[in-house]
């Protein structure tokens, strides 16, 4: 089958700064497609001309065989599109919302009796339909917005940081929403900064200042770092970082929730020698071991081999 979407050398300026520089990629037809990477990566410009809001200035893109620059109506037509903010009408009801789309999409007559319903149901709206919308939580919101989304179930659904300010319980539900999809043969092309949420991508391109830097499945990225990395907890993780940027033998350091994590050269001499630096520093340093690198740790270090992210 042909891919779903083909990016060759996709270029979008904004007069001097280059905000996507030559991206090129293709992504399977029933793939769960994910974009990691920092704020100001280029990750909503590259949705942005994939879906036809914005046109590139350079480079070439197919999104569902047509042409992002020449067959704009056509690839909207074959679309769904989700942004962070939900794309939904705060002051209408979530009847009215669906109604809206519906209209939007031409779903009309039994077809849209039928999606209507499984809209409702999807997002546990049913007994909600004549509430306002801005007035549902926000884990409602984004069910309504995604079931809005793929009301005309298009092949291709793009979802733009879908999560964001999320609870974590309604993150893992949104989730199990987009596998089912998924498994019904629709394409999903997804841009996110949470790491957990990347994992349950099938692939990853890694993106940093308009360019891609890394692209496989989750598990194959993690197993391309090749340094030791080890972990310990300390009283003061910004601080005990600070403290290990410059020692001997460390590439690099960053906090990994309440525990630090410290990329070395050798892992017996860090090991040896960890403890004695940081307690110069007046921190402490408990549970040293060796770990598994995380997607978060891989990240961290090829953004830092790239040049570091953008500073907004």
């Amino acid at each position: 089958m042909p891919d779903a979407v083909e990016v060759r050398d996709l270029t979008r300026h904004f007069g001097e700064f280059v905000a996507v520089d030559r991206v090129s990629f293709s992504v399977q037809p029933g793939e769960i497609f994910g974009f990691l990477g920092p704020n100001g990566a280029g990750k909503t410009t590259t949705i942005k001309m994939l879906t036809g809001l914005l046109r590139p200035t350079a480079g070439s893109a197919l999104v569902a065989g047509h042409d992002v620059t020449r067959d704009v109506a056509q690839v909207k037509q074959r679309i769904g599109y989700m942004s962070q903010l939900f794309s939904l009408y705060a002051d209408l009801t979530v009847e009215e919302n669906i109604q809206l789309f519906a209209g939007l999409y031409g779903v009309t007559g039994e077809r849209l009796a039928a999606r209507h319903d499984w809209v409702l149901r999807m997002a546990g709206l049913q007994a909600h339909r004549h509430r306002p919308t801005g007035a549902l939580a926000l884990g409602w919101k984004q069910r309504l917005a995604l079931g809005c989304a793929v009301l005309h179930e298009p092949p291709i659904l793009f979802l733009d940081e879908p999560t964001s300010g999320v609870d974590p319980i309604s993150r893992r539900n949104f989730w199990d929403l987009i596998y089912g999809l998924a498994e019904g043969g629709t394409t999903v092309f997804v841009s996110t900064h949470y790491m957990e949420e990347a994992e349950y991508c099938h692939r990853l391109a890694l993106m940093n200042r308009g360019r891609i830097i890394a692209l496989d499945r989750p598990g194959t990225l993690k197993r391309t770092l090749h340094q030791p990395l080890v972990q310990f907890h300390t009283d003061d993780p910004p601080k005990a970082v600070e403290a290990l940027t410059q020692a001997p033998g460390v590439i690099s350091a960053a906090m990994f929730g309440r525990a630090v994590h410290v990329m070395v050269e050798d892992e017996p001499a860090a090991r040896a020698a960890l403890p004695g630096v940081l307690a110069a520093a007046g921190r402490t340093c408990d549970g040293l071991q060796p770990v598994e690198p995380s997607l978060e740790d891989v990240f961290v270090a090829l953004v830092r081999r790239e040049g570091g992210a953008v500073v907004e």
